[in-house]
């Protein structure tokens, strides 16, 4: 008895202290919270892409999703002469960092024949020059009798020629000057697109203005109805009718100038063709909604193939 009460003495006072012991609960990790994190940073914004620029020689790297429209849109040039300055045999088939030309190739390097007609102009003399720059030949021996006289040994002893007339002395033959700036052949005149000073612009389509330009957005957007008409905003030529560029739905593309172009998106209907002129207020479409989550005309102005304000442009209304 005196053993059992012994070890109870012993082990009381240990039960005391694990029951005196605070326990913490364990911690409790919210995942819900970083998934949502996780997600957020997936479907974060990401910044605009870079505008596509041309290296000092006309070339452009393909990115993934690029066109051969829309590039050719980006540059203001007709996708026909990417399609030549290129020698594509498919303008459809175009591979990421594949480079292609897309200005003109005027910029790069001379040809032979070109760089000779620039450089300096050799010409032969006229006959004129030629006879009159030629030393006649002797009309009299010149070990004819004289009498001995001071005059008469000095007449001896200058050059042949130097005392006939209507001779030259040969120091002055015409030479060609390569610092003179050589003589242009005459070009052939090309026949011009408007000047752009002078083109005079109207509204594309009656509506309310439910977007403006901005950084993020290339034009304007025209609320209207489906089927309303949809007028070029300027005199010029189709450079693009079609649907092959992602976001623009029924697109077409007029050219007003080398530097000019207007693009009308999103209709329903196109009226016209590639390569057709137009004049100001001519109806080319009609409004719509392909591509679009609602009947819109969605209208650009580009300079160089860079968008720009098209409000600086249009008449105030």
């Amino acid at each position: 008895m005196n053993k059992v009460r012994f070890v109870s003495l012993l082990v009381l006072p240990g039960l005391l202290a694990a029951c005196g012991t605070t326990r913490h609960p364990a911690p409790v990790v919210d995942r819900t919270a970083g998934a949502k994190t996780s997600e957020a940073a997936k479907t974060a914004v990401q910044p605009p892409a870079t505008p596509k620029q041309a290296d000092s020689r006309g070339y452009y790297v393909v990115r993934r999703g690029d066109t051969l429209i829309q590039i050719a849109l980006d540059f203001g040039q007709h996708y026909r002469d990417l399609v030549t300055w290129n020698n594509l045999a498919n303008p459809n088939d175009i591979k990421v960092d594949q480079v292609l030309r897309v200005l003109p190739p005027e910029g790069g390097p001379q040809t032979a024949s070109a760089a000779t007609s620039s450089g300096v102009e050799v010409r032969p003399l006229s006959p004129s020059v030629s006879s009159s720059a030629t030393v006649p030949n002797k009309s009299a021996p010149r070990g004819d009798k004289r009498p001995y006289s001071e005059a008469a040994l000095a007449e001896l002893q200058k050059p042949e020629g130097a005392n006939q007339p209507g001779t030259v002395p040969p120091t002055v033959v015409a030479k060609v000057d390569p610092n003179k700036p050589a003589e242009k052949a005459p070009e052939i005149p090309v026949p011009a697109l408007p000047d752009e000073e002078g083109l005079s612009w109207i509204w594309p389509a009656d509506g309310k203005i439910v977007a403006t330009f901005s950084d993020g957005k290339k034009g304007i957007d025209i609320a209207g109805k489906l089927g309303q008409p949809v007028l070029a905003a300027g005199s010029g030529k189709v450079l693009y009718a079609g649907s092959g560029i992602r976001g623009y739905g029924n697109l077409v593309i007029v050219k007003h100038s080398n530097n000019l172009l207007s693009a009308y998106a999103h209709n329903k209907t196109i009226f016209v063709k590639e390569d057709q002129t137009v004049s100001k207020g001519q109806k080319i479409a009609e409004m719509g909604n392909s591509d679009s989550d609602a009947v819109k005309l969605h209208f650009e102005i580009r300079q160089q193939g860079k968008p720009v304000d098209p409000s600086k442009f249009l008449p105030s209304r």
